[in-house]
């Protein structure tokens, strides 16, 4: 038989392992296990309750879920003209109406999961998690960039303290802390890919200030967050408490200050050498805040007694 003759090779259905892979691989998993990790803590240190701590976490987990598939799905086109490869949807290996179908699914779970803690905490929850869906199709491209990650993340607390019996709402310094540490995860989140947000016409918050300030701004979110989890809850502060606020500010100040300052004239390579050491620092710095920050926010709980 001639080559020419011979009918085309039929098209093999992806196999199911590799689907799942690309699927996890879109679903952006280091953000995901971190928020659901956090909330499976708060969850735990809130209360007696198996069954609602598994709830509250399988709730987190399908929301989370939506929002990663959604972001992926949605910001292909612009992740395969920016050159993320580590996307499969930009790269060509997942096709979108798989991705799409994975949010959607995953989105009808954490509703049904939601709602199973409780009214009140399913539309709480549920509130944040639409408001990701919005960062993701709109408001990732305003100024209100950081708003849907305050949302999320203050709204952590609330879904755990109103699964409890009763529904009782969190303290006011869980819900705040909450908040700022959802507004310096957008920040860090979007830092490392503001050039190419630019030049796809991406104009959050972050992107309008520029790297620079970004990075210089990013502590403070950070030292809020500590203020208000230390000085928050009723009575004196303990030592270890007070120790760790004044921890953070030591780390704070030098990235707020020394961090991205501007490039001195004529002196390029100079300015650049001098520079590395204090933004590795810097940044440095900003993680052990960060983690500080949810050590104490695990510590103090939701303020439910």
């Amino acid at each position: 038989m001639d080559l020419t003759d011979r009918p085309p090779a039929p098209v093999r259905a992806p196999h199911r392992p590799r689907v799942l892979r690309e699927l996890a691989l879109s679903c952006h998993p280091g953000p995901v296990a971190a928020v659901t990790v956090l909330a499976a803590a708060l969850a735990v240190g809130s209360g007696p309750g198996n069954g609602r701590r598994v709830l509250v976490t399988a709730a987190v987990l399908t929301g989370q879920l939506s929002v990663g598939w959604c972001n992926d799905a949605h910001d292909a086109v612009r992740d395969a003209e920016a050159g993320r490869r580590g996307k499969p949807v930009a790269r060509g290996s997942t096709a979108p109406r798989t991705v799409w179908g994975a949010a959607f699914t995953a989105l009808a779970l954490c509703v049904v999961l939601s709602f199973a803690c409780g009214a009140l905490a399913g539309a709480v929850h549920l509130t944040g998690v639409l408001a990701a869906w919005a960062y993701n199709l709109r408001l990732k491209e305003t100024v209100l960039s950081w708003l849907p990650y305050a949302i999320g993340f203050g709204g952590l607390p609330c879904l755990v303290a109103l699964s409890l019996p009763g529904g009782p709402w969190p303290a006011w310094w869980a819900v705040a802390a909450g908040a700022l540490l959802g507004v310096a995860a957008h920040l860090g989140d979007v830092l490392p890919d503001i050039a190419a947000d630019l030049r796809a016409g991406v104009r959050g918050l972050p992107q309008r200030l520029g790297a620079a300030r970004t990075r210089r701004l990013l502590p403070l979110p950070l030292a809020a967050a500590t203020a208000v989890l230390v000085l928050g809850p009723p009575g004196a502060p303990g030592p270890a408490a007070v120790t760790a606020l004044g921890g953070v500010a030591v780390c704070a100040v030098p990235a707020c200050t020394r961090c991205a300052g501007p490039r001195p004239a004529g002196r390029r390579s100079t300015g650049a050498r001098r520079r590395r050491p204090w933004r590795k620092g810097a940044l440095a710095g900003t993680v052990v805040v960060a983690a500080a920050d949810v050590v104490l926010l695990l510590a103090r709980g939701t303020g439910v007694a």
